[in-house]
């Protein structure tokens, strides 16, 4: 079984914040692959599907990120899973916009959302960044991730969510590096920056 995690807040005043990236993509994963409804479970909404023949739950904590842990533990507890069987969809300031990196394990590099997981379960399970760019002050951060993404951003913030969930089954299967070829090759005509920046 996999746990898929998308980090971001609840309410509509967030749906289309940065740090609601993750809450992005998990709903695009859930309707493409046809999982069922969401329903209340564990401090957060969880719907149920199959990724490349495997069980699946897809959840998103509604604790507030700040809080995450407190739901994704809760489910791992009950399903009885490990760190490694846990996938975490999250916005990253440390990568450009348009950027999708995977990581196994790490720390939370100043994320709320990624600290209360390290809190609740450890830090050994996988990481889906995906790049938001960094406002270029420390100070202005935590505004910058809790603002919407720009109306210019569309085009590739579509693209990230639309190759992520078309490929998410190849992470599913346990291969991060086909996983990484084929989205960074998705979105590399639509990501912003210079005509030489190659995935």
């Amino acid at each position: 079984m996999l746990l898929l995690v998308g980090l971001g807040n609840p309410g509509a005043g967030h749906a289309r914040n940065r740090h609601n990236f993750g809450y992005m993509v998990i709903d695009e994963i859930a309707k493409r692959h046809g999982f069922g409804s969401w329903r209340r479970r564990f401090q957060g909404h969880t719907c149920e599907g199959q990724l490349t023949g495997r069980r699946t739950i897809a959840l998103k904590p509604s604790t507030y990120m700040n809080l995450s842990g407190q739901s994704v533990g809760s489910a791992m507890r009950y399903y009885r899973l490990e760190p490694e069987s846990v996938i975490v969809l999250h916005d990253e300031i440390d990568l450009a916009p348009g950027r999708v990196r995977t990581k196994l394990g790490g720390g939370s590099a100043g994320h709320n959302g990624l600290r209360s997981l390290d809190d609740h379960i450890e830090s050994n399970y996988r990481r889906v960044r995906l790049g938001v760019g960094h406002p270029g002050d420390p100070d202005a951060v935590a505004d910058y991730v809790l603002r919407d993404f720009a109306k210019a951003d569309a085009v590739w913030v579509d693209a990230v969510i639309d190759a992520v969930a078309e490929e998410i089954g190849t992470l599913a299967a346990g291969d991060a590096a086909g996983f990484m070829n084929k989205v960074s090759l998705a979105i590399a005509p639509l990501r912003p920056g210079p005509p030489d920046d190659q995935p």
